[in-house]
């Protein structure tokens, strides 16, 4: 058998193509260098895409954004609970708890309650609270500016490896769970759960080892080369 040549594409196909990697360029440079917010920058693109590319009918549009609804109003809920959090400071007994005890020990009990409230709510937004609870204790006198840079790597390290647990602590497979996907696949939470359980072990026990034995450390002598350097004290501030 041989196989079909594959269709050629007209010149209007090759400038949408050109147009579409263009727009993918300007996605990516518009959020490494942070030249806006994110919400105005995924805007922009859905703007230019569509302008661009001569979509122009509503309703053509409006079936790109169906899938994704049950994923929005998840996050939607999410922003909520996590704006009652900060208003009614929830978390400040949790972060006085954490702050009484020594220095050394401090990251490890960041990294354990950050990882265990992003294991059932979105990684991203516990995150949040918690680095504007370290932001507040330091701008108080709690901490030092450099306990400040360890409780964020213990805090940043903490949203992101044990919330693998389930699809609340990351988006991707929250998005993917809510996806017309899933019932294609089978794909239940349970089942999502059990899937992802040896990587959160793994994942989640490196990272507290690594936290507790080599981020000190290896901070201070990469700092003695000159490899880090700590941001003056009115920036983080700021």
């Amino acid at each position: 058998m041989t196989a079909r040549p594959a269709p050629k594409r007209n010149r209007q196909e090759k400038i949408k193509l050109v147009v579409q990697a263009l727009i993918g360029i300007w996605l990516v440079a518009a959020l490494a260098l942070h030249l806006a917010e994110v919400g105005l920058i995924g805007l922009s693109v859905i703007i230019l895409a569509t302008s661009l590319c001569g979509v122009t009918d509503e309703h053509a549009i409006g079936k790109a954004f169906q899938e994704a609804l049950p994923f929005t109003a998840l996050l939607t809920v999410f922003f909520t609970v996590v704006a009652v959090i900060i208003e009614q400071h929830l978390f400040s007994p949790v972060i006085a708890f954490v702050l009484q005890a020594e220095p050394s020990a401090q990251l490890m009990l960041f990294y354990v309650f950050n990882g265990l409230l992003s294991a059932v709510s979105d990684n991203v937004f516990v995150g949040t609270v918690y680095i504007n609870e370290a932001k507040a204790a330091l701008t108080s006198g709690a901490i030092s500016l450099k306990q400040f840079e360890m409780l964020a790597v213990a805090i940043n390290t903490g949203t992101n490896l044990p919330s693998v647990a389930t699809p609340n602590g990351q988006a991707a497979f929250l998005f993917l769970l809510t996806s017309a996907l899933a019932p294609l696949v089978r794909l239940s939470y349970g089942r999502m759960v059990w899937m992802a359980l040896p990587y959160t072990i793994v994942l989640a026990l490196v990272g507290l080892l690594c936290v507790e034995y080599t981020l000190a450390p290896v901070t201070d002598l990469l700092t003695q080369w000159h490899w880090l350097t700590l941001p003056p004290l009115d920036a983080v501030e700021h």
